[in-house]
């Protein structure tokens, strides 16, 4: 692992409507709780839609922080697209969705990819950047903590299992994002999501099957 990420302290920061965001995180040294309910001494601004149990830690490769430098000409370190634990070596947006990790001595779930918002591409000042994000097929991973630890930056990251089906984040957010022939594969990992992956799912199969045929 590369670091550990917490939100920047401080009275500055990224406004959004629902408050001051925490998207601004930076390396931090020493151990950080990853917990239940998320990372210990980090901040979420918007809680209907981030954090909770099912988003408790973000992960993202420090190999797709290099695609987004190179791909928006700027510098990408770690912390720069929101995200907890920046990982060399882990394909975060190829991991399966329900596999386990054991980062230190804490065991994370994958559970969904990361969708960006307005509030990202504002924070980056790339107006087009979430259809950029979108088109990239590079999201990381959103993570449930199973067994609560301490991490630091250098501790190993191992896959614990993998779930059969072979369902990636990077498959869910394309999905997400309207490819349709996608969503009867992804479909077969319903039981690996959390609840707001299932909602979400249900929603949108429920809705296709609304929808008149075309002749």
């Amino acid at each position: 692992m590369t670091s550990v990420n917490l939100a920047a302290t401080g009275p500055g920061g990224l406004l959004s409507r629902h408050g001051r965001s925490g998207i601004d995180k930076r390396p931090v040294t020493g151990p950080v709780f990853l917990d239940v309910g998320g990372v210990a001494g980090d901040r979420i601004g918007d809680l209907r839609h981030h954090g909770g149990a099912e988003q408790a830690v973000y992960a993202y490769a420090a190999e797709d922080l290099a695609f987004w430098a190179a791909e928006l000409d700027r510098p990408m370190g770690p912390g720069r697209v929101g995200e907890n634990l920046t990982l060399s070596g882990v394909d975060c947006s190829g991991s399966v969705i329900g596999e386990r990790w054991q980062v230190g001595a804490a065991v994370l779930r994958v559970t969904a990819p990361r969708i960006p918002c307005s509030t990202f591409a504002g924070f980056v000042q790339v107006p087009d950047l979430v259809g950029r994000f979108l088109a990239a097929g590079r999201p990381g991973c959103y993570l449930a903590v199973e067994r609560p630890a301490d991490v630091q930056g250098g501790d190993p990251v191992h896959v614990v299992d993998r779930p059969a089906h072979g369902v990636t984040v990077a498959e869910v957010m394309a999905a997400v994002g309207g490819r349709r022939e996608l969503l009867q594969r992804v479909a077969s990992a319903r039981g690996d999501f959390g609840p707001r992956g299932r909602k979400w799912l249900d929603r949108t199969l429920a809705a296709i099957e609304r929808t008149p045929a075309r002749e």
